[in-house]
């Protein structure tokens, strides 16, 4: 189903799925530039506001597939407009929030729902409504606002939490909301015809918990450990033990078991004849499902640089949030020009050429960003690697969402984008354990190789100053240093300052290198993406249910 108007009208539906994508990724980023103010206006730690973000990942992780499916069997537009009515309410009750618990209900649970309901729908609602040439230039601007959106969240957040409130971050989602609602009355509904308006609450239970506990392992890696326990889980004041295995493991094995019995059910739901969460058919399409592969292992290769550049910019170049942000423009800038210039290069060049060149220039943005970290360098010597980086993020988001989509029916439009999203956010997820375990432990690493081979300290010092600054490596990852306590002289606090700042810019450096391996992965399985310049003729009558 597609739209005939011509002119603005004919772009409204881009515009509105558009903000609506931008208020989703400003959400998270916002949340992270604002975490020292929110800590101070709630009394709290940083622990606990950690577990905001992490619900919220959660939710996502657990219920995209359900949201884009509930948009097939009873419309992806009123979905999508329950979903933004469901998200300005979530972010109601975060601004008056006084305490986490009430921050987890409403930016986790509430908001996490009212996303998983949106984000489906505005891939979906793109693929629906336009066709050919003007679906090229729909997702190529859609797939730049993505990151985009997640390069100006440290400016606005930053902006807003220093003249205002951090707490206006979340209430101007409440009038972007309204302004989506408004925006749906011009876009034509669609849905999944071939289906009965029943949904599969077993398959939404199954894949909801199999995704919560994969991801939530994940996730908490970096704290207990990803394979041998640096301390117990405790679930409230139960203590759960699994002897010397980190719990890590233990619940990604439990989540992929879930999944897989997600899997056998589907199977013999489908049979009886009733509608699946997930038709299995949907794997059968091989452009669907290597380019939602492609997706998930460039999103696990480019987590690293949404927190690891940053990391370095405010503990080693001592930026705040909204100048950290700044310095990123360069890979903003970019981004919205290479998005819908890959439109018109499609002309010439097949999709799949245009994804691989992307990667190409993301690699070698990752290569120029790497050799331009170093202590007391200006800000402004990464730009070239920012913009080759966003080069590429333009050029092959844009194209790998229109390539993975368009090689699906329009009845399955919402169910596919689901799948793509959860896959993304997967590969997102895993990523940032990943990586960020490997930024803290290099820095713990290189912080002792560094006291230990200093020659300003003495060898009684060592030890002590030694065993201080790795149990404080995550203070320096977040830009505090080390506190070496009261009556330190001036000589041994600058050394220590110097020997963070070298560890910090060495493991940027290494979670940059691991990064270009991921990604270079990534270009490994693009060579199985189809060759077709025309991504319509990928669809495929035969994936239908």
């Amino acid at each position: 189903m597609t739209t005939q108007n011509t002119g603005f009208k004919k772009w409204i539906p881009l515009l509105v799925m558009s903000l609506a994508l931008t208020i989703i990724i400003l959400d998270t980023t916002i949340l992270n530039v604002t975490l020292r103010t929110i800590i101070g206006d709630l009394h709290t730690t940083i622990q606990k506001i950690q577990w905001v973000i992490t619900a919220y990942s959660l939710m996502l992780a657990a219920f995209t597939i359900t949201g884009g499916r509930l948009g097939d069997l009873f419309g992806r537009k009123k979905m999508f407009a329950y979903g933004a009515v469901i998200f300005a309410v979530g972010s109601f009750i975060t601004s008056i929030s006084h305490t986490v618990g009430t921050m987890i209900i409403g930016e986790a649970i509430i908001e996490g729902i009212g996303a998983a309901l949106m984000l489906p729908a505005t891939a979906s609602l793109l693929r629906t409504s336009y066709e050919g040439r003007d679906r090229q230039i729909a997702f190529g601007v859609w797939g730049g606002i993505v990151a985009a959106a997640a390069a100006l969240g440290p400016v606005i957040g930053g902006w807003l939490a220093t003249a205002y409130s951090w707490r206006w971050a979340f209430r101007i989602n409440i009038f972007i909301a309204a302004m989506l609602v408004i925006g749906a009355w011009f876009i034509k509904e669609s849905r999944d015809t071939d289906e009965k308006s029943d949904l599969d609450f077993m398959g939404v239970l199954l894949s909801a918990s199999g995704m919560f506990f994969v991801v939530f392992g994940a996730i908490e890696a970096s704290t207990y450990g990803w394979w041998k326990a640096k301390e117990i889980f405790t679930l409230g004041s139960t203590a759960l033990s699994f002897g010397s295995l980190s719990m890590t493991p233990v619940f990604i094995l439990l989540g992929i078991i879930i999944l897989a019995l997600f899997i056998v059910w589907e199977i013999a739901h489908e049979r009886e004849g009733r509608t699946p969460l997930v038709s299995l058919k949907l794997f059968k399409n091989s452009p669907f499902v290597v380019g939602s592969t492609v997706s998930a292992v460039l999103a696990l290769g480019q987590a690293g640089l949404s927190f690891s550049v940053p990391v370095y910019f405010q503990s080693v170049l001592k930026l705040d949030p909204v100048h950290t942000g700044i310095a990123m423009i360069p890979m903003t800038a970019v981004i919205l020009i290479a998005a819908p210039l890959s439109a018109w290069v499609s002309k010439y060049i097949s999709p799949k050429r245009i994804i691989q060149i992307g990667i190409l220039f993301d690699v070698l943005g990752f290569i120029v960003l790497r050799q331009s970290l170093h202590v007391g360098a200006n800000p402004w010597v990464l730009a070239p690697g920012f913009a080759l980086f966003g080069m590429g993020m333009g050029l092959m988001m844009a194209q790998t969402s229109n390539l993975t989509l368009s090689a699906v029916s329009a009845q399955q439009a919402g169910e596919a984008s689901g799948v793509t999203s959860t896959i993304r956010t997967l590969g997102q997820t895993l990523g940032s354990a990943i990586l960020g375990a490997i930024l803290l432990t290099t820095i713990s690493s290189n912080l002792a190789a560094g006291v230990n081979s200093s020659n300003v300290l003495s060898s009684e010092m060592k030890p002590a100053i030694s065993q201080a600054v790795v149990q404080q490596s995550s203070n320096i990852e977040f830009g505090s240093g080390a506190n070496l306590g009261a009556g330190t002289p001036q000589n041994v606090t600058n050394e220590i300052i110097s020997i963070s700042h070298e560890a910090t810019v060495k493991a940027n450096k290494a979670v940059l290198t691991y990064g270009i391996v991921f990604i270079l992965f990534a270009l490994l399985i693009s060579v199985k993406l189809p060759k077709e310049k025309n991504v319509e003729t990928l669809e495929q009558p035969a994936a239908a249910h």
